[in-house]
Formats: structure tokens, C-alpha cells, sequence
């Protein structure tokens, strides 16, 4: 045993004791991870995706400090040291700390690790990972857990970003998968940095990125994180391609949580087969009933109206018409902005119509 081997206990770390910090590394703009190591040499079990509860001082908050849950990014495989990567927002108060004071050498209350999102114990061969800004953090730990034990890497790795310049882990990653035909890099970005031409996706995910980038997606099993309008993007995507909804998993971006029981329920609406749903067509007076995973376009055809549409995908916009009143379930691809959906509009060939719904055709 060599000298250095015999100085590291086999002990595992408890979070009775304090850890202290060893480096700071930037990462990206207002981003920065934090590696930890415990004082008495103990190592770090957890499993990869799982998560920490740092107590931050925080002046001016009651008691002085705010606790701050941080997905693990490090790997169990490399148990000496543990690391969370931290991205602040504009009303950060415990990430902003970090950001500014946190320095090797000084020491923090941790709790943990917890959390249920991990793949440790799932028999999947392939994998496919989506995430958006420092939701990628679960995803490099299982990665790289994945890499250290030596697995045939099956993975399609999708991250989304504001600009090129905000990917996190994006030279890392890429120095992995030029070393293994098993890991396939998907970075989309809103927007290209200025003066740095741009040649991946563009754009917001959406199905038809999904069926470029991961052709095979039926056959992986599906990790999801980011803020929940994202997540929730992502699973009306593979619902309405007919994904296993079974083969999906989530983190939440904001609260992750330690036990099955604390684990939201998904309450994405769901067009039923079964269930029928009226469609009223106000200016040409006509009325169907249709189930409701028939489409506005589709009732409109078999009412005999035209309403003009190219695609019919969500991508070209043709189809879009004002709802007046009702819901309906729109899966789109691009072809509608924010603020026309707002103002009522919907593209007719990817709304599915929920109990009574009216439109200006």
C-alpha cells in the first residue's frame, strides 16, 4: 500500500460534517462549479443525478442563511472529492453568494446527498438525455459515470442554451465524445454569439429536432431536466410521437425531491380517443362533434371548410386561426410565436380540441 493510499480513510461521508472547498471553477457566464472535499478524508457515496442541500450565509435573510439544493455534477466513480455546478439568476441570493465569496479553503453545511433521478439501477442499453441550461448537471454525472465504469456508451446527449457561449460542460463534453462513437453530442441554441457563426440547431426543441437528432428515440429510455415549461414541452413532444411514457424520467429544475411520495403528479392534458369534444366553426355556422384526438384542420376537412395549410406539422404557420373561446392541446413546431398564442391564436393542424371549443372559420 503506498503512502498516499494508506492517508485516505474508507470512511463515507456523513453531512454531520462540514466540507470545505477546494476549487472554483468558471464555467460559463454567471456560472461556476464548486468541488468540495471532507476534512476527514472520508469519500463520497451517492448515486449520479442525485443532489445537495448547501446552507449559504445570507446576510440580511432570517437566520442569517438560505438553504440551496444543487444537482451533484460530479461522478461517484471519482469519490474524493464532490462538486455542484451552480448557474445564477437574475434574483439569486445563495447561488450570487457563491459566486462572489465562495473560495478554497472555507467550509459549508451540507446536507445530503438525496434525490430519486438517477439511471443507477435502470437496465436500458440506450439512452437519451435532454436538458436545457444547468439542467445538463444530472446529465454529466451519469455520463461520466458511464464513461469511468467502462459501459458501451449508447447515449444522444441534447442540450439547449441561450447562445453557444452559455453550454455548459460543452468542452468537456465534446472531449469525451471524440473519444467514444457512443455518445452523440445535440446542442440548440435560442441564438448564435455575435460574430461566431452558428451551424448546429437553432431554434426551441421541438418534434421535428427530436426525429433529426435522436431517429431511434422510441427504443431509449428518456432523462429530462430544466425549468418545467421546457420539461413539459418535451413531454408533449414524445406523447404526441407515441413515446412509452413509462421510459420517461424527470428532475425538477427548481425542487428536486428525496422520496416517490413528493413527486408532483404530470398534469399535461392528454387528448382522449374516447372522450368527444364540439368544434364550432362561428363564421361559417357549423358545428361537429369529433373525439378528441382529431385535429381543428382535420374537423374543419370533414365539415367541408377550407382552412388554408401547408405543412401540417406546426412548422409553416399557414394554418393559424383565432380560438374564441375553449382550450385545445397544441403541439407546435415553430410556426407560432409566443405572443400570437396569447392574443388566441392556434395553428389548426397540431390543436386537438378539449370539450367545447369555437374558432373564427
Amino acid at each position: 500500500m503506498s503512502a498516499l493510499d494508506s492517508n485516505v480513510s474508507s470512511a463515507i461521508w456523513k453531512d454531520s460534517e462540514m466540507l470545505e472547498c477546494v476549487s472554483v471553477v468558471p464555467e460559463v457566464p454567471d456560472t461556476a462549479s464548486f468541488s468540495f472535499r471532507a476534512l476527514s478524508g472520508a469519500l463520497f457515496s451517492y448515486e449520479p443525478g442525485q443532489f445537495l442541500t448547501l446552507e449559504i450565509p445570507a446576510p440580511g435573510q432570517p437566520g442569517g442563511v438560505v438553504h440551496r439544493t444543487y444537482t451533484i455534477s460530479s461522478s461517484p466513480s471519482r469519490p474524493r472529492s464532490i462538486t455542484i455546478t451552480a448557474k445564477a439568476q437574475a434574483d439569486s441570493i445563495g447561488t450570487r453568494w457563491m459566486l462572489d465569496n465562495l473560495q478554497p479553503g472555507m467550509r459549508m453545511k451540507a446536507i445530503g446527498p438525496a434525490g430519486l433521478f438517477t439511471n443507477a439501477g435502470s437496465s436500458a442499453k440506450k439512452y437519451l438525455f435532454i436538458s436545457a441550461g444547468s439542467g445538463i448537471t444530472p446529465m454529466m454525472s451519469m455520463t461520466t459515470c458511464m464513461w469511468d465504469e467502462g459501459r458501451d456508451l449508447d447515449i444522444v446527449f441534447i442540450n439547449c442554451a441561450k447562445r453557444p457561449s452559455e453550454i455548459i460542460f460543452r468542452q468537456r463534453l465534446e472531449h469525451m465524445a471524440s473519444r467514444t462513437p457512443g455518445l452523440d453530442l445535440k446542442f440548440v441554441v435560442e441564438q448564435p454569439d455575435l460574430y461566431r457563426p452558428w451551424t448546429g440547431y437553432q431554434g426551441q426543441f421541438n418534434q421535428l429536432m427530436l426525429g433529426l437528432m435522436a431517429p431511434d428515440y422510441l427504443d431509449r429510455e428518456v432523462y429530462c431536466c430544466g425549468p418545467e415549461p421546457f420539461m413539459q414541452a418535451v413531454r408533449e413532444a414524445l406523447a404526441g410521437l407515441g413515446f412509452d411514457m413509462e421510459q420517461y424520467n424527470q428532475e425538477s429544475f427548481g425542487a428536486p425531491v428525496e422520496k416517490e411520495s413528493e413527486q408532483p403528479p404530470l398534469d399535461d392534458v392528454v387528448p382522449d380517443d374516447d372522450a368527444k369534444a364540439e368544434v364550432v366553426f362561428a363564421s361559417s355556422g357549423v358545428t361537429v362533434k369529433v373525439a378528441e384526438t382529431e385535429t381543428i384542420l382535420a374537423a374543419a376537412r370533414s365539415s367541408g371548410l377550407n382552412i388554408p395549410s401547408g405543412c401540417t406539422f406546426g412548422v409553416c404557420g399557414t394554418c393559424k386561426v383565432k380560438k374564441t373561446k375553449g382550450e385545445v392541446h397544441m403541439v407546435h413546431n415553430g410556426g407560432i410565436t409566443e405572443d400570437d398564442i396569447e392574443a388566441g391564436y392556434i395553428l389548426a393542424c397540431c390543436s386537438n380540441p378539449i370539450g367545447n371549443v369555437e374558432v373564427e372559420v
